[in-house]
């Protein structure tokens, strides 16, 4: 038996007697056929993960694991996923350890990268604290293996977000240690709500280079089931703004445009319909770059299904022009929940 498959199976194992004893379990398995290009590729990529979850009034464990396979490609791959326990701590915190995906604010900063092939986890610590005037977590995830000449890897980063007066802000503070680190502060700052009828959204970020990223959307609902939206997305001029292992850090690869370049300016326009367990949405995007040749012309449309209670087809289409270069991007994605 090949040493790839014997692991697999010891895991697997391994992990169907933890959920036997579990009080809470749970199975995500989503099959995506990458259709990309002119040519008739069709590359089918399927994850499946088994996770379980014990807990008390005042203590939880969670563990869960994925397993990766492409259809005629190299043998699976199975790993952790997400792996931690979390404690009260005297009713006035809650502290969980371990690995964990964490998503904050827009995402633009820090997010767990669901769609892509390659998910982030954090290896470290947070501390939710009870407090009534806001949500606010603490975060530090450190490595250091103790050589002499290494340096801690890690990162530190303070969430806060509440509602205030009708609208919702998040604020996020992150800091970066070791090779990489710098002497400044990633900052995100997040505010949507309400007015006059219409949904208004800001998102102002700046990486850890000092490059800025600014996102502006307006939205309206013109019934129950469709809704219009516009937005504006500015990159500064003095860098690529940039953060890793965000939804947006692997562009198409993760089923997005990505982050921009550095002074690009971008329009959106779209609008979403929902109707009967049917989603419908499209959007252009027209990029205007510092140099013009660059100038690109996005659109994305998308048509998802609800098979059910537990299960769900989606389509999504994207064509990227460059000048008098065009690409072309489908996905197929079907995910099944028991």
């Amino acid at each position: 038996m090949k040493k790839n498959l014997r692991n697999i199976l010891v895991l697997s194992l391994g992990l169907m007697t933890t959920v036997a004893t579990a009080q809470d379990w749970n199975v995500d398995s989503r099959t995506r056929i990458d259709m990309s290009g002119d040519n008739d590729k069709m590359v089918t990529n399927q994850r499946a993960t088994l996770g379980a979850t014990w807990g008390g009034s005042d203590w939880g464990l969670h563990v869960s694991s994925d397993v990766n396979y492409m259809l005629g490609g190299a043998a699976a791959s199975m790993g952790i996923y997400e792996a931690y326990a979390s404690a009260d701590l005297m009713g006035y915190a809650t502290v969980t350890a371990g690995r964990q995906a964490i998503d904050n604010g827009s995402g633009a900063l820090m997010s767990s990268n669901q769609w892509g092939p390659t998910r982030t986890t954090w290896d470290g610590m947070t501390f939710d604290l009870g407090l009534d005037m806001a949500d606010i977590s603490v975060g530090y995830a450190s490595y250091n293996g103790g050589a002499a000449d290494e340096e801690t890897q890690g990162n530190m980063w303070v969430n806060a977000g509440g509602e205030f007066s009708g609208w919702d802000v998040n604020v996020l503070y992150m800091t970066q240690e070791g090779a990489t680190a710098s002497d400044n502060a990633a900052t995100g700052i997040d505010i949507s709500g309400e007015l006059m009828g219409a949904g208004i959204s800001a998102s102002m970020n700046t990486d850890f280079d000092e490059n800025t990223m600014r996102v502006l959307g307006v939205s309206y609902a013109v019934n129950d089931d469709m809704s219009v939206n516009v937005g504006q997305t500015v990159y500064g001029e003095e860098g690529a703004f940039k953060m890793a292992g965000t939804n947006l850090s692997g562009g198409w690869d993760n089923g997005n445009m990505g982050y921009l370049n550095a002074g690009d300016e971008m329009l959106s326009y779209g609008l979403t319909y929902n109707l009967s367990g049917v989603s419908l949405g499209a959007t252009m995007n027209a990029v205007t770059a510092l140099d013009e040749t660059l100038n690109r012309d996005v659109l994305e449309v998308s048509l998802g299904y609800d098979l059910g209670d537990n299960a769900a087809l989606a389509v999504k289409y994207a064509t990227d022009a460059t000048g008098d270069v065009e690409s072309k991007y489908t996905w197929l994605t079907l995910t099944v929940r028991p």
